[in-house]
């Protein structure tokens, strides 16, 4: 295949801002990856180490096989020496946010005489399903799928495979796949399969800080998947498109630091006017010689019934949103509006990430067991709305209440039996043209003692039943709440180091 020099990139989209971050930025960053870091968004050394040696194992078996193949359709024994195939990662791994337990999609690109049905499918699929020691489980080959893929878990890590021929008898290990030249000759699930190689290279080279975009892109990850706004399969949007829309944000602002990004994620696209596109580069048309089918509304009568285009930036560009109905846009619109609400507020307080929290411990002691506990916690529960009415009404509408309905129980012991609530804190956003006023802080002790009051007033209330509020941060939180938000097998959380804020007292003092 006779290679031809790139063509030039496409006009990018001009910034909005290159200021760059304030030392305020950076500290409210470095709280932010902390929290993402909690929340086992990284990867351990030892678990990287594990998933480069599952690529590493993955390699060896597609070179034999494909030497095989080479050996057995009668080349020469120099050919047969020559020939191999690439295994390629793509999507979160290749643009490096993955986090604990994500998969590998990977791209398996062979030359012209193998191909994907009978020998990629039928060859390879039967090499994988024959190996011992239970090296692959849970295989599933999916040919007839928009993108055809062999799923399976190989070495306890899930791995989704794909496959393309290229035009070459030979695979040279630097293959370039930026070079349109590389589709020549492939049918459209060949293309899809070998762009999201070509895609995420591309997302990459368009960010202006590839640091800053992966930080954005996990916090913005973690985000969608707790708000249920992470599947393409189910409608939403999917790593790929996520990816887009905070790499358009980073081309935005040049400059800026992942805190910062984030905000701006939410403030750029919760007012978004869908069906207009986002993209990170001007489209670019179809190809004289490969006449490949590219997402243009003008042009495509189908395309025109896309709800939210968040397009591709690689030759043949396509929506990576095709999947988002009526419904499912109306849930994502929803959720970044709230996601933006949210980020105002942390804006207004100074950039602190970690909320304040109001924290109420349900507990039963001596000889009361689980069954005192649930009645005593859900008399409490009961009472909540009382706290968060008089919280409000203390402090003049200034701090506002958000009561996580989730109860955390402590594991019990002979002494004691623990459940504990969480009410977020915050302050309302001003206005616009309002004018900003001086920070304030709230002395709620009284307004906590006044809400146990009237929680020992239950008529069945029994010694032992016992209610304690207490202030404080999320950094704060005790061990046994962590274990059941974070990822199962996430290390231990540290202690607080010298330097960190203090712990609260056990009575809430004030929130600032």
């Amino acid at each position: 295949m006779e290679s031809r020099p790139l063509p030039p990139p496409p006009q990018q989209n001009q910034p909005i801002s290159l200021l760059g971050p304030t030392p305020a930025d950076l500290e409210s960053t470095s709280r932010m990856e902390k929290h993402l870091r909690d929340a086992g968004l990284y990867e351990s050394p030892e678990e990287l180490a594990a998933r480069e040696d599952v690529l590493r194992d993955l390699r060896g078996i597609v070179d034999r096989w494909v030497k095989r193949l080479t050996a057995q359709r009668g080349y020469p024994d120099g050919m047969v020496s020559q020939a191999t195939a690439l295994v390629l990662p793509f999507g979160s791994y290749r643009l490096g946010f993955h986090g604990r337990g994500s998969d590998i999609d990977a791209l398996v690109v062979g030359p012209s005489y193998v191909d994907r049905d009978h020998d990629f499918f039928g060859v390879l699929g039967g090499v994988l399903s024959e190996m011992t020691d239970d090296a692959v489980t849970e295989l599933q080959p999916v040919p007839g799928a928009h993108v055809p893929v062999i799923k399976m878990r190989f070495r306890g890590v899930q791995v989704d495979l794909l496959y393309a021929s290229v035009c070459l008898a030979v695979v040279p290990r630097d293959l370039d796949l930026r070079d349109r030249s590389v589709l020549r000759g492939m049918d459209l699930a060949t293309v899809r399969s070998v762009n999201g190689v070509r895609v995420a290279d591309e997302i990459l080279r368009l960010v202006p800080d590839a640091g800053a975009f992966r930080t954005t892109l996990r916090c913005v990850k973690l985000w969608a998947k707790a708000r249920g706004v992470y599947s393409n399969v189910m409608g939403f949007p999917g790593g790929v498109a996520w990816a887009i829309l905070v790499a358009f944000v980073c081309q935005l602002y040049h400059n800026a630091a992942p805190s910062v990004l984030v905000s701006r994620f939410f403030k750029v696209l919760a007012p978004w006017k869908w069906p207009n596109p986002v993209k990170l580069r001007d489209i670019e048309h179809d190809d004289d010689e490969l006449r490949l089918p590219v997402w243009d509304p003008r042009r495509n009568p189908r395309d025109r019934t896309h709800l939210m285009p968040v397009v591709t930036p690689a030759y043949p560009c396509m929506n990576s949103c095709y999947n988002v109905s009526h419904a499912t846009l109306r849930t994502i619109t929803q959720q970044l509006q709230i996601g933006n609400a949210v980020c105002q507020k942390i804006v207004a307080s100074g950039g602190e990430w970690a909320v304040p929290l109001l924290r109420v411990d349900v507990k039963v002691a001596g000889g009361g067991g689980e069954g005192d506990l649930r009645e005593w916690k859900g008399w409490v529960e009961s009472r909540l709305r009382l706290l968060v009415m008089r919280v409000e009404t203390a402090t003049a509408g200034m701090l506002l209440c958000h009561p996580n309905p989730q109860a955390y129980a402590a594991k019990p012991t002979e002494l004691q039996h623990t459940t504990s609530f969480f009410v977020d804190l915050s302050k309302p956003q001003p206005q616009e043209k309002e004018q900003q006023q001086p920070q304030v802080q709230f002395d709620l002790r009284e307004t906590a003692e006044e809400f146990k009051r009237e929680v020992y007033m239950y008529v069945s209330w029994r010694p032992g039943m016992e209610v304690e509020v207490s202030h404080n941060r999320r950094k704060d939180l005790p061990s046994y709440v962590l274990e059941q938000i974070l990822p199962a097998g996430h290390l231990k959380r540290k202690r607080p180091q010298e330097d960190d804020e203090p712990s609260p007292s056990s009575s809430p003092a004030s929130d600032d």
